[in-house]
C-alpha cells in the first residue's frame, strides 16, 4: 500500500473527544447544555470519559460530572442507529460503577450513598430527515411496554447562538464539504481548519493546537481500508475451502485439486498445496 496520507473515519469523534478533554471548551458545553445555571465553574467538572485502554472494553466519548448533582454523559454520531441507547445504558452503568468505586461507596451498608442525576445526550451530525427530541430504551426496544429500566436520551441536531455545540457541528459539514472536494486527504482537513479558523469556527482551539489537530486528524494507515481488507480475505479463504471440499465430494486426487485451486484463486502452487493438505478430509 502506498503510504499515503488518510484522514481517519473516526475524525470528527476523535476531535470531539480531544476539544472537551480541555475544561475551557468543557464549561462552555455545560453551559450550552445548562444555560439557566451561571455559577458552575470550571473547578466543579470532572472528567469520568471510560478510557479505551482495552480493544473490546466499553468506552464513550465524553463523561463528566457536576459536583455531586449531575452525572453526564454525551456522544458524537454521524451514523443513525437506535443501538446509541443501549451503548448509552451500558456506558451509564459503567460510569456508575467507577463512580462509586472513586469514592469507596458502600453499596451493602444501611446507609444510602449519593447518586448523581444522570443526562445522556447525543449530537448527530449526520443526514436524517426524521430528528426526534429524545429516543428511549422503552420505545424503541418494547414499545412503550413499562420495563424495570429505561434509557431516555436527549438528541441534539446543532446550537444556539454561535455557542460550543454549533461551533463543532459547523466543523463537521465543512470537514464533509472538504472530504467531498479532496477525499479523506491532508488538503481536505488542512483546508477545513483554515475554513474553520476564517468563519470564527472553534478558532482559539485550531489555532492553538493546529500542528496536534492535524496529526490527530491524519493517519497513514486508513482503518476501514483495513477492515474491508480483512472481510475479504475471509471471505477468499472460505471460498477457497469450499472449493477444496467440493474437489474432494466429486473425487478429485489431491494433485489435481492443487492445480484447479491454485488456476482459480491465482495461488502459487506451493501456497495451493499448503490450503489443500490444511483442508483435505
Amino acid at each position: 500500500m502506498e503510504k499515503t496520507d488518510i484522514a481517519k473515519y473516526t475524525i470528527k469523534d476523535s476531535l470531539f473527544t480531544n476539544l472537551f478533554q480541555d475544561k475551557k471548551y468543557l464549561i462552555q458545553l455545560y453551559r450550552a447544555l445548562h444555560p439557566e445555571d451561571t455559577e458552575t465553574t470550571e473547578n466543579e467538572l470532572k472528567d469520568i470519559t471510560i478510557k479505551n485502554i482495552l480493544v473490546d472494553a466499553c468506552y464513550n466519548d465524553l463523561g463528566f460530572t457536576v459536583g455531586d448533582k449531575i452525572m453526564i454523559l454525551t456522544e458524537a454520531q454521524t451514523t443513525w442507529t437506535m443501538n446509541i441507547i443501549i451503548r448509552a445504558l451500558m456506558y451509564l452503568v459503567q460510569s456508575y460503577h467507577e463512580y462509586f468505586e472513586r469514592r469507596n461507596d458502600n453499596l451493602y451498608g444501611s446507609k444510602k450513598v449519593k447518586l448523581p442525576k444522570a443526562e445522556l445526550y447525543v449530537i448527530f451530525t449526520g443526514k436524517r430527515v426524521s430528528k426526534p427530541e429524545y429516543v428511549s430504551l422503552s420505545e424503541e426496544f418494547w414499545g412503550g411496554e413499562e420495563c424495570a429500566i429505561d434509557v431516555k436520551v436527549k438528541m441534539i441536531y446543532d446550537g444556539k447562538d454561535n455557542d460550543i455545540i454549533s461551533q463543532y457541528v459547523a466543523f463537521t459539514k465543512v470537514y464533509d464539504e472538504q472530504v467531498k472536494l479532496y477525499g479523506r486527504t491532508r488538503e481536505a482537513v488542512t483546508n477545513t481548519i483554515n475554513i474553520c479558523k476564517d468563519r470564527d469556527v472553534l478558532k482559539e482551539y485550531l489555532s492553538s493546537r493546529e500542528k496536534e489537530v492535524v496529526d490527530m486528524m491524519m493517519t497513514l494507515f486508513d482503518e476501514e481500508q483495513v477492515m474491508r481488507a480483512y472481510v475479504e480475505s475471509e471471505k477468499e479463504e472460505a471460498a477457497v475451502i469450499s472449493a477444496i471440499e467440493m474437489c474432494q465430494e466429486i473425487g478429485l486426487p489431491v494433485s489435481e485439486t492443487i492445480k484447479k485451486v491454485a488456476g482459480k484463486y491465482n495461488l502459487e502452487e506451493n501456497d495451493a498445496e499448503a490450503w489443500v493438505r490444511k483442508y483435505w478430509k
